[in-house]
């Protein structure tokens, strides 16, 4: 399989949650990580908002990202 991200991903297990400007949020697992995005493992990907703030506390990591595609409890996401 030919890896065809700008940036290389690294395997991961951590906490995350993702922050909504308009308030609230949804707690999520980050699976893999790298410069350019995520991907979270999620109860429901259904009603994320375009654009949110991912958050790891443990890592003091805070960054906007977006949603580029999602699958099941699965969401794929690019930093902006």
């Amino acid at each position: 399989m030919i890896e065809k991200r700008a940036t290389p991903r690294h395997r991961v297990l951590k906490r995350g949650t993702l922050a909504f400007s308009g308030g609230g949020g949804q707690d999520c697992t980050v699976r893999n990580i790298s410069e350019s995005g995520a991907r979270l493992d999620i109860a429901n990907p259904l009603g994320i908002p375009d654009t949110f703030m991912l958050v790891i506390e443990t890592d003091q990591f805070m960054r906007r990202c977006r949603a580029v595609w999602s699958s099941e409890q699965r969401l794929g996401v690019a930093f902006d």
